[in-house]
């Protein structure tokens, strides 16, 4: 069964920067991988995404300031994230895309707080 862990989340003011990390077990394969977000009150969102060959999609309001890549050999995938605002304070989850098939982990909290 594979399993998602993700991590490097926190506590950081606007205009900063956090890497998150999702580390993939019981899976020899890389599917395509997104990361998704859910902020309170809110429903669960794709913002990043990257296909098996590496290309990438990004929701509008993050292009240009996050930056999802992926290390195969790892079987790790990243999201860079510069210049957070308030409004990407949420929790962070990754997922194989576009399904989601994946069982969902705990996800990683972002808060971005002056």
């Amino acid at each position: 069964q594979v399993q998602l862990v993700e991590s490097g989340g926190g506590l950081v003011q606007p205009g900063g920067s956090l890497r998150l990390s999702c580390a993939i077990s019981g899976s020899s394969f890389i599917d395509s991988m997104g990361w998704h977000r859910q902020a309170p009150g809110k429903q669960r969102e794709l913002v990043a995404a990257i296909h098996s060959d590496g290309r990438t999609n990004y929701k509008d309001s993050v292009r240009g300031r996050f930056t999802i890549s992926r290390d195969n050999a790892k079987n790790t995938v990243y999201l860079q994230m510069n210049n957070l605002q308030p409004e990407d304070t949420a929790d962070y989850y990754c997922n194989n895309w576009p399904y989601t098939t994946y069982p969902w982990g705990q996800g990683t909290q972002v808060t971005v707080s002056s």
